[in-house]
Protein backbone atom coordinates (compact mmCIF):
# COMPACT_ATOMS: atom_id res chain seq x y z
CA UNK A 1 0.00 0.00 0.00
CA UNK A 2 1.35 3.47 -0.90
CA UNK A 3 1.93 5.94 1.89
CA UNK A 4 -0.89 8.35 2.73
CA UNK A 5 -0.76 11.74 1.05
CA UNK A 6 0.42 14.34 3.56
CA UNK A 7 -1.77 17.42 3.88
CA UNK A 8 -1.24 20.92 5.23
CA UNK A 9 -4.44 22.70 6.30
CA UNK A 10 -4.24 26.50 6.26
CA UNK A 11 -6.72 27.93 8.74
CA UNK A 12 -8.45 26.37 11.72
CA UNK A 13 -11.62 28.39 11.98
CA UNK A 14 -15.08 27.09 11.09
CA UNK A 15 -14.15 25.72 7.66
CA UNK A 16 -10.90 24.10 8.72
CA UNK A 17 -12.01 22.72 12.07
CA UNK A 18 -15.59 21.63 11.28
CA UNK A 19 -15.33 20.55 7.65
CA UNK A 20 -11.85 19.87 6.36
CA UNK A 21 -10.04 18.30 9.29
CA UNK A 22 -12.77 15.69 10.04
CA UNK A 23 -13.24 14.82 6.36
CA UNK A 24 -9.50 14.42 5.83
CA UNK A 25 -9.27 12.18 8.90
CA UNK A 26 -12.14 10.04 7.60
CA UNK A 27 -10.65 9.53 4.11
CA UNK A 28 -8.30 6.54 3.69
CA UNK A 29 -5.05 7.48 2.00
CA UNK A 30 -4.93 11.00 3.44
CA UNK A 31 -3.13 12.21 6.57
CA UNK A 32 -3.22 15.65 8.15
CA UNK A 33 0.45 16.52 8.68
CA UNK A 34 0.40 20.25 9.47
CA UNK A 35 -2.14 22.90 10.43
CA UNK A 36 -1.20 26.51 9.76
CA UNK A 37 -2.67 28.52 12.64
CA UNK A 38 -1.66 31.22 15.10
CA UNK A 39 -3.43 29.32 17.88
CA UNK A 40 -1.53 26.07 18.46
CA UNK A 41 -3.39 25.40 21.70
CA UNK A 42 -6.75 25.29 19.91
CA UNK A 43 -5.42 22.95 17.24
CA UNK A 44 -3.72 20.59 19.67
CA UNK A 45 -6.87 20.40 21.81
CA UNK A 46 -8.50 18.63 18.86
CA UNK A 47 -5.49 17.18 17.04
CA UNK A 48 -2.70 16.47 19.54
CA UNK A 49 -0.49 14.64 17.05
CA UNK A 50 -0.55 17.24 14.30
CA UNK A 51 2.26 19.70 13.68
CA UNK A 52 1.23 23.38 13.95
CA UNK A 53 2.99 26.06 11.95
CA UNK A 54 2.43 29.78 12.31
CA UNK A 55 3.81 30.55 8.85
CA UNK A 56 2.08 29.29 5.72
CA UNK A 57 5.18 29.69 3.56
CA UNK A 58 7.14 27.35 5.82
CA UNK A 59 4.44 24.72 5.44
CA UNK A 60 4.41 25.12 1.66
CA UNK A 61 8.19 24.67 1.57
CA UNK A 62 8.09 21.46 3.62
CA UNK A 63 9.00 18.61 1.23
CA UNK A 64 6.81 16.23 3.25
CA UNK A 65 3.65 18.06 2.14
CA UNK A 66 1.81 16.74 -0.92
CA UNK A 67 -1.40 18.74 -0.77
CA UNK A 68 -2.32 22.11 0.73
CA UNK A 69 -5.92 22.88 1.75
CA UNK A 70 -6.75 26.59 1.94
CA UNK A 71 -9.47 27.23 4.55
CA UNK A 72 -8.55 30.77 5.53
CA UNK A 73 -10.62 33.98 5.07
CA UNK A 74 -11.85 34.50 1.52
CA UNK A 75 -9.59 37.43 0.67
CA UNK A 76 -6.52 35.24 1.27
CA UNK A 77 -7.60 32.30 -0.91
CA UNK A 78 -5.98 33.44 -4.14
CA UNK A 79 -2.60 34.61 -2.78
CA UNK A 80 -2.18 31.54 -0.58
CA UNK A 81 -3.22 29.14 -3.35
CA UNK A 82 -0.80 30.83 -5.73
CA UNK A 83 2.07 30.56 -3.25
CA UNK A 84 1.35 26.89 -2.56
CA UNK A 85 1.19 26.06 -6.27
CA UNK A 86 4.44 27.90 -6.93
CA UNK A 87 6.01 25.83 -4.14
CA UNK A 88 5.05 22.71 -6.08
CA UNK A 89 2.11 21.59 -3.94
CA UNK A 90 -1.29 20.36 -5.07
CA UNK A 91 -4.02 22.68 -3.78
CA UNK A 92 -7.63 22.53 -2.61
CA UNK A 93 -9.27 25.92 -2.02
CA UNK A 94 -12.42 26.35 0.02
CA UNK A 95 -15.17 28.25 -1.72
CA UNK A 96 -15.23 30.89 -3.01
CA UNK A 97 -12.31 30.21 -5.32
CA UNK A 98 -11.24 33.87 -5.06
CA UNK A 99 -12.82 37.25 -4.41
CA UNK A 100 -13.40 37.91 -8.11
CA UNK A 101 -13.08 36.30 -11.51
CA UNK A 102 -9.79 37.99 -12.36
CA UNK A 103 -8.11 36.54 -9.27
CA UNK A 104 -9.55 33.10 -9.94
CA UNK A 105 -8.30 33.07 -13.51
CA UNK A 106 -4.80 34.06 -12.34
CA UNK A 107 -4.72 31.18 -9.84
CA UNK A 108 -5.94 28.77 -12.51
CA UNK A 109 -3.15 29.88 -14.83
CA UNK A 110 -0.59 29.35 -12.06
CA UNK A 111 -1.91 25.81 -11.59
CA UNK A 112 -1.63 25.05 -15.30
CA UNK A 113 1.91 26.44 -15.41
CA UNK A 114 2.97 24.45 -12.34
CA UNK A 115 1.40 21.19 -13.46
CA UNK A 116 -0.19 20.78 -10.02
CA UNK A 117 -3.75 19.81 -9.18
CA UNK A 118 -6.10 22.64 -8.23
CA UNK A 119 -9.68 22.05 -7.04
CA UNK A 120 -12.33 24.05 -5.19
CA UNK A 121 -14.26 22.58 -2.25
CA UNK A 122 -17.79 22.57 -3.66
CA UNK A 123 -18.87 19.99 -1.12
CA UNK A 124 -22.61 20.47 -1.51
CA UNK A 125 -22.57 18.41 -4.68
CA UNK A 126 -22.73 15.58 -2.12
CA UNK A 127 -25.72 16.85 -0.14
CA UNK A 128 -28.39 14.17 0.17
CA UNK A 129 -31.09 16.43 -1.29
CA UNK A 130 -28.97 17.49 -4.25
CA UNK A 131 -28.13 13.86 -5.03
CA UNK A 132 -31.85 13.03 -4.92
CA UNK A 133 -32.71 15.90 -7.24
CA UNK A 134 -29.94 14.99 -9.64
CA UNK A 135 -31.19 11.41 -9.78
CA UNK A 136 -34.71 12.62 -10.59
CA UNK A 137 -33.49 14.90 -13.38
CA UNK A 138 -31.17 12.26 -14.81
CA UNK A 139 -34.14 9.88 -14.99
CA UNK A 140 -36.38 12.51 -16.60
CA UNK A 141 -38.88 12.00 -13.78
CA UNK A 142 -40.00 15.65 -13.73
CA UNK A 143 -40.14 16.13 -17.50
CA UNK A 144 -38.70 19.30 -18.99
CA UNK A 145 -37.83 21.65 -16.14
CA UNK A 146 -39.37 25.11 -16.21
CA UNK A 147 -38.43 26.45 -12.75
CA UNK A 148 -36.00 25.64 -9.98
CA UNK A 149 -36.01 27.56 -6.71
CA UNK A 150 -32.95 26.97 -4.54
CA UNK A 151 -33.02 28.58 -1.09
CA UNK A 152 -30.54 28.81 1.77
CA UNK A 153 -32.35 31.04 4.24
CA UNK A 154 -31.55 31.72 7.89
CA UNK A 155 -32.82 33.82 10.76
CA UNK A 156 -29.84 35.71 12.18
CA UNK A 157 -31.14 39.19 13.05
CA UNK A 158 -28.08 40.06 15.14
CA UNK A 159 -24.95 40.65 13.10
CA UNK A 160 -22.08 38.59 14.55
CA UNK A 161 -18.60 40.05 14.88
CA UNK A 162 -16.68 38.00 12.32
CA UNK A 163 -14.80 38.75 9.13
CA UNK A 164 -17.58 37.43 6.88
CA UNK A 165 -19.89 40.19 8.17
CA UNK A 166 -17.47 43.10 7.91
CA UNK A 167 -17.15 45.36 4.88
CA UNK A 168 -14.27 44.35 2.67
CA UNK A 169 -13.19 42.06 -0.14
CA UNK A 170 -14.62 38.56 0.04
CA UNK A 171 -17.27 39.31 2.65
CA UNK A 172 -21.04 38.97 2.42
CA UNK A 173 -23.66 36.32 1.81
CA UNK A 174 -23.35 36.14 -1.98
CA UNK A 175 -19.73 34.99 -1.73
CA UNK A 176 -20.52 32.80 1.30
CA UNK A 177 -23.61 30.83 0.25
CA UNK A 178 -23.82 31.88 -3.39
CA UNK A 179 -21.02 29.51 -4.50
CA UNK A 180 -22.98 26.52 -3.15
CA UNK A 181 -26.17 27.40 -4.97
CA UNK A 182 -24.47 28.48 -8.19
CA UNK A 183 -22.35 25.34 -8.40
CA UNK A 184 -25.37 23.09 -7.89
CA UNK A 185 -27.32 24.94 -10.59
CA UNK A 186 -24.45 24.70 -13.07
CA UNK A 187 -24.06 21.00 -12.36
CA UNK A 188 -27.71 20.46 -13.24
CA UNK A 189 -28.25 22.87 -16.12
CA UNK A 190 -24.94 24.27 -17.34
CA UNK A 191 -23.98 27.90 -17.82
CA UNK A 192 -26.97 30.29 -18.07
CA UNK A 193 -27.65 32.68 -20.91
CA UNK A 194 -27.90 35.65 -18.54
CA UNK A 195 -27.96 36.63 -14.87
CA UNK A 196 -30.21 39.08 -13.06
CA UNK A 197 -29.34 39.81 -9.43
CA UNK A 198 -30.57 41.74 -6.42
CA UNK A 199 -27.95 41.72 -3.65
CA UNK A 200 -28.68 43.83 -0.57
CA UNK A 201 -28.02 44.66 3.07
CA UNK A 202 -31.15 44.25 5.21
CA UNK A 203 -30.12 43.94 8.87
CA UNK A 204 -29.51 46.90 11.15
CA UNK A 205 -25.79 47.35 11.62
CA UNK A 206 -24.80 45.04 8.77
CA UNK A 207 -21.78 46.07 6.70
CA UNK A 208 -21.81 43.28 4.09
CA UNK A 209 -24.63 41.91 1.96
CA UNK A 210 -26.99 39.58 3.83
CA UNK A 211 -29.61 39.01 1.12
CA UNK A 212 -29.58 37.89 -2.48
CA UNK A 213 -32.20 36.97 -5.05
CA UNK A 214 -30.56 35.92 -8.30
CA UNK A 215 -32.25 34.63 -11.43
CA UNK A 216 -30.28 32.50 -13.89
CA UNK A 217 -31.91 32.73 -17.30
CA UNK A 218 -31.97 29.86 -19.78
CA UNK A 219 -34.04 29.69 -22.99
CA UNK A 220 -37.08 28.31 -21.14
CA UNK A 221 -35.86 27.51 -17.65
CA UNK A 222 -35.55 30.02 -14.83
CA UNK A 223 -33.39 29.15 -11.82
CA UNK A 224 -33.93 31.30 -8.73
CA UNK A 225 -31.15 31.37 -6.13
CA UNK A 226 -32.21 32.98 -2.87
CA UNK A 227 -30.78 33.52 0.59
CA UNK A 228 -31.63 35.88 3.41
CA UNK A 229 -30.69 36.40 7.05
CA UNK A 230 -34.13 37.62 8.19
CA UNK A 231 -36.26 34.58 7.43
CA UNK A 232 -37.69 33.22 10.70
CA UNK A 233 -39.77 30.65 8.87
CA UNK A 234 -36.83 29.30 6.91
CA UNK A 235 -37.45 25.82 5.63
CA UNK A 236 -37.72 25.59 1.85
CA UNK A 237 -34.56 24.26 0.26
CA UNK A 238 -35.72 23.29 -3.23
CA UNK A 239 -38.85 23.63 -5.32
CA UNK A 240 -38.49 22.23 -8.84
CA UNK A 241 -41.27 22.24 -11.42
CA UNK A 242 -41.37 20.52 -14.79
CA UNK A 243 -43.80 19.24 -17.40
CA UNK A 244 -43.91 15.86 -15.64
CA UNK A 245 -44.22 16.93 -12.02
CA UNK A 246 -42.71 18.81 -9.10
CA UNK A 247 -40.27 18.09 -6.29
CA UNK A 248 -40.14 19.90 -2.97
CA UNK A 249 -37.51 19.73 -0.25
CA UNK A 250 -37.57 21.40 3.16
CA UNK A 251 -34.68 21.49 5.60
CA UNK A 252 -30.93 21.27 5.06
CA UNK A 253 -28.71 18.27 4.45
CA UNK A 254 -27.76 16.93 7.92
CA UNK A 255 -23.99 16.68 7.43
CA UNK A 256 -23.02 20.19 8.50
CA UNK A 257 -25.03 19.93 11.71
CA UNK A 258 -23.49 16.52 12.41
CA UNK A 259 -19.97 17.85 11.82
CA UNK A 260 -20.61 20.84 14.10
CA UNK A 261 -21.78 18.44 16.78
CA UNK A 262 -18.59 16.40 16.49
CA UNK A 263 -20.04 13.57 14.43
CA UNK A 264 -17.69 11.26 12.57
CA UNK A 265 -18.11 11.09 8.79
CA UNK A 266 -19.04 7.58 7.74
CA UNK A 267 -20.67 6.62 11.04
CA UNK A 268 -23.90 4.63 10.92
CA UNK A 269 -26.63 6.73 9.36
CA UNK A 270 -24.19 9.36 8.12
CA UNK A 271 -25.75 11.71 5.57
CA UNK A 272 -29.24 10.16 5.79
CA UNK A 273 -31.74 12.99 5.42
CA UNK A 274 -34.44 12.91 8.12
CA UNK A 275 -36.77 14.97 5.93
CA UNK A 276 -36.51 13.63 2.35
CA UNK A 277 -38.10 15.44 -0.55
CA UNK A 278 -41.67 15.06 -1.81
CA UNK A 279 -42.34 14.32 -5.45
CA UNK A 280 -45.59 15.00 -7.30
CA UNK A 281 -46.17 13.25 -10.63
CA UNK A 282 -48.46 14.35 -13.45
CA UNK A 283 -50.31 11.35 -14.88
CA UNK A 284 -51.34 11.04 -18.53
CA UNK A 285 -54.84 12.31 -17.68
CA UNK A 286 -53.44 15.38 -15.91
CA UNK A 287 -53.96 14.06 -12.39
CA UNK A 288 -51.27 15.14 -9.94
CA UNK A 289 -50.38 12.56 -7.32
CA UNK A 290 -47.60 11.66 -4.93
CA UNK A 291 -44.85 9.47 -6.35
CA UNK A 292 -41.69 7.84 -5.00
CA UNK A 293 -38.63 10.04 -4.59
CA UNK A 294 -35.03 8.80 -4.22
CA UNK A 295 -33.48 9.06 -0.77
CA UNK A 296 -29.69 8.75 -1.20
CA UNK A 297 -27.36 9.47 1.70
CA UNK A 298 -25.05 12.45 1.36
CA UNK A 299 -21.32 12.06 1.90
CA UNK A 300 -18.83 14.92 1.70
CA UNK A 301 -15.98 12.41 1.89
CA UNK A 302 -16.54 11.79 -1.82
CA UNK A 303 -14.78 15.09 -2.51
CA UNK A 304 -11.60 14.06 -0.71
CA UNK A 305 -11.73 10.53 -2.08
CA UNK A 306 -11.80 12.08 -5.53
CA UNK A 307 -8.90 14.39 -4.70
CA UNK A 308 -6.83 11.43 -3.47
CA UNK A 309 -7.55 9.47 -6.63
CA UNK A 310 -6.83 12.45 -8.87
CA UNK A 311 -3.36 12.86 -7.36
CA UNK A 312 -2.49 9.17 -7.19
CA UNK A 313 -4.06 7.95 -10.42
CA UNK A 314 -3.93 11.12 -12.58
CA UNK A 315 -7.69 11.14 -13.11
CA UNK A 316 -9.90 14.23 -13.22
CA UNK A 317 -10.53 15.81 -9.81
CA UNK A 318 -14.09 15.88 -8.43
CA UNK A 319 -14.26 19.63 -9.13
CA UNK A 320 -12.30 20.79 -12.15
CA UNK A 321 -10.72 24.20 -12.59
CA UNK A 322 -13.03 24.96 -15.51
CA UNK A 323 -16.08 24.15 -13.39
CA UNK A 324 -14.80 26.37 -10.59
CA UNK A 325 -14.18 29.21 -13.05
CA UNK A 326 -17.74 28.88 -14.36
CA UNK A 327 -19.00 29.36 -10.80
CA UNK A 328 -16.86 32.48 -10.49
CA UNK A 329 -18.21 33.81 -13.79
CA UNK A 330 -21.76 33.59 -12.49
CA UNK A 331 -20.81 35.07 -9.11
CA UNK A 332 -19.11 37.97 -10.90
CA UNK A 333 -22.09 38.40 -13.21
CA UNK A 334 -24.35 38.58 -10.16
CA UNK A 335 -22.22 41.32 -8.61
CA UNK A 336 -22.16 43.24 -11.90
CA UNK A 337 -25.92 42.87 -12.34
CA UNK A 338 -26.72 44.03 -8.81
CA UNK A 339 -24.44 47.05 -9.12
CA UNK A 340 -25.71 48.11 -12.53
CA UNK A 341 -29.36 47.16 -12.15
CA UNK A 342 -29.29 45.36 -15.48
CA UNK A 343 -29.39 41.85 -16.80
CA UNK A 344 -25.89 40.64 -17.61
CA UNK A 345 -26.09 39.19 -21.09
CA UNK A 346 -24.30 36.11 -22.44
CA UNK A 347 -21.84 38.25 -24.39
CA UNK A 348 -20.48 39.62 -21.12
CA UNK A 349 -20.06 36.16 -19.63
CA UNK A 350 -18.48 34.78 -22.79
CA UNK A 351 -16.08 37.70 -23.03
CA UNK A 352 -14.87 36.94 -19.52
CA UNK A 353 -14.51 33.30 -20.43
CA UNK A 354 -12.29 34.13 -23.40
CA UNK A 355 -10.24 36.81 -21.65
Amino acid sequence: MSRPLQLALVGYGLAGRVFHAPLIAATPGLALHTVVSSDARKVHADLPGVRVAADAQAAFADPAIDLVVIASPNATHAPLATAALQAGRHVVVDKPFAIDLSEARAVAETARASGRLLAVFHNRRWDADFLALRALLDAGALGEIAEMHSHFDRFRPTVPDRWRERAGPGAGLWLDLGPHLVDQALQLFGRPDAVQADIAIQRDGAEADDFFHVVLRYPRLRVVLHAGALVPGAGLRFAVHGTGGSWFKHGLDPQEAALRAGGRPGADGWGVDPAPGRRLRVDADGTVRDAPSPEPAGDYRAFYTGIRDAIRDCVAPPVTVDEALDVMRVLQAGIDSARSGRVVAPASLNAEARA
